[in-house]
């Protein structure tokens, strides 16, 4: 087996695909809600 096959195999392992997916969603939500104001921040004030 060659070396980059099995470099590309333990990078993309299954626990790793799903990291990556979870990091991704929740890049995207913070990209996504960073337009609206944080209103909780500023109820104490």
């Amino acid at each position: 087996m060659p070396l980059v096959t099995r470099v590309l195999r333990r990078a993309f392992s299954r626990e790793n695909v799903f990291a990556l997916l979870l990091c991704t969603i929740l890049v995207l939500l913070i990209i996504v809600t960073a337009d609206s104001s944080p209103q909780w921040i500023y109820q104490g004030f």
